[in-house]
């Protein structure tokens, strides 16, 4: 069944004042060792300091003597952390380290790198991965600062930290996609699928390397519109029944027939697509439009300015466009060996003062209540366009069977787009290969 409209409402009622581009991340189902130190030494009480402008949870947690943290970023954020690492660092005398690493890579790579301690002390994961990460024993609880991370945020953001009753994460962002258009090219944006075929026409032309619309037609991130918007749906129940999935449905099939027909006048197959290429031709002139999400936000407006526009995704079939939306937060490894020092570092990149660097940085959307009521936000039209697509969006499943959905689909959606293959058998296929790893099958 269709993800039930009181719950969307709801959670998109919370986005809507905070509104994860997500990739596919490997199921493990191997246990971490425990943590050496549970950040038990060095506290003054496990109980944090309540209330939004409380700041004595600072003095709740010493980090280690000699402590040194590894963190991973996306390359986007990289200096967002850059700088929120250098306060840090002076601030606590904790010496920090900074890897690239894709968000929906990290809790993958920590399979690979946290045993053999060269993992991340501290990374940042869509919620959709929390439940994966969580159930594998990789993730410490926000134990010490719990109470103030309920408190200060939105509570669509403290939903998406939490899994199975227990809140691992430090929410930092929330996020959606929606349609940014420049406005030199295209004066409004257009309101459906079918209007943007018919500027498409008029517009593309490959020889030239001008599309009228780029996004990434194989990552299933960015193509949910194509399968909610009709009908379709991933996990029934509200995101939680692994055994009833909705993407081979009569609806999903219908969208993805609109999704298969914007070949057409993007003349690409998927694999020569890729967010480097995109933004270039975007910021070139060369894409009239993009889906996309806030992260691209900052560079988008350095290099349009006036001529920035951000709207909702056109309709699918006459229908309203429905996006994912989804959780960035910080989560701390059971590796780490300065639990203390890495859930204080969490702590402090994710403060009101850390999500309005964030934003100003790179134009994320803060999940912190104070930050939300900011001028630097209230007064940003690009801010509003997102928070009006969120009313739109239902928050990813964070089921750790989720963890199985995105090779599967992400193999389903350049089949359909690559070679034209029939839309129903393809969900069908990568229904069959999501039960297999739902199951253990290999």
């Amino acid at each position: 069944m269709r993800l039930k409209k009181a719950m969307v409402l709801l959670a998109s009622l919370s986005l809507v004042a905070s509104i994860t581009a997500c990739g596919s991340a490997s199921n493990n189902n191997a246990k971490a060792p425990e943590p050496a130190n549970n950040a038990s030494s060095g506290t003054n009480s496990g109980n944090s300091a309540k209330g939004n402008n409380s700041t004595a949870t600072d003095d709740a947690i010493v980090p280690e003597d000699g402590a040194e943290l590894l963190l991973w970023e996306s390359k986007e954020e990289v200096p967002f952390t850059e700088e929120i690492a250098k306060q840090f660092e002076a601030k606590y005398g904790v010496k920090i380290k900074i890897e690239e690493v894709a968000v929906p890579d990290q809790v993958g790579k920590l399979t690979q790198d946290g045993p053999s301690g060269l993992g991340a002390d501290v990374m940042v994961i869509p919620h959709d991965h929390l439940g994966n990460a969580a159930t594998s024993g990789f993730l410490l609880e926000n134990d010490v600062f719990g109470e103030e991370t309920k408190t200060s945020n939105t509570e669509a953001s403290i939903v998406g930290s939490t899994y199975d009753g227990v809140l691992y994460g430090y929410p930092r962002a929330a996020e959606t996609t929606a349609l940014f258009y420049n406005k030199s090219i295209l004066p409004e944006a257009p309101k459906s699928f079918e209007d943007v075929i018919a500027f498409g026409k008029t517009f593309t032309d490959k020889a030239k390397k001008k599309y009228a619309l780029m996004w990434e037609p194989g990552n299933f991130y960015f193509n949910y519109p194509f399968i909610a918007s009709t009908g379709g749906y991933l996990f029934g129940d509200n995101g939680t029944n692994k055994d009833d999935m909705g993407i081979a449905n009569d609806g999903a099939v219908e969208g993805l027939k609109v999704f298969q027909s914007l070949k057409e006048i993007l003349p690409i197959n998927s694999g020569d697509i890729n967010p480097d290429i995109k933004r270039g031709l975007f910021n070139e002139g060369d894409v009239a439009m993009d889906i996309n999400g806030p992260w691209e936000l900052a560079g988008y407006k350095a290099a349009l300015g006036d001529n920035l526009g951000i709207a909702h995704i056109p309709t699918v079939a006459g229908k309203t466009a429905i996006t994912f939306s989804g959780i960035k937060t910080y989560v701390v490894s059971s590796f780490t060996k300065y639990p203390n020092a890495a859930k204080l570092y969490a702590h402090y990149a994710s403060s009101k003062e850390a999500q309005l660097l964030l934003n100003e940085k790179i134009g994320s959307v803060p999940t912190n209540l104070e930050a939300l009521e900011a001028d630097q936000i209230k007064n940003d039209p690009f801010i509003a366009a997102f928070a009006e697509q969120a009313k739109d969006s239902q928050p990813m499943p964070s089921i750790p069977e989720m963890a199985n959905v995105w090779s599967p689909m992400n193999a389903a959606l350049p089949e359909i787009w690559n070679n034209n293959a029939d839309p129903k058998t393809a969900m069908e296929k990568a229904i069959k290969q999501i039960t297999d790893l739902n199951n253990g099958i290999q």
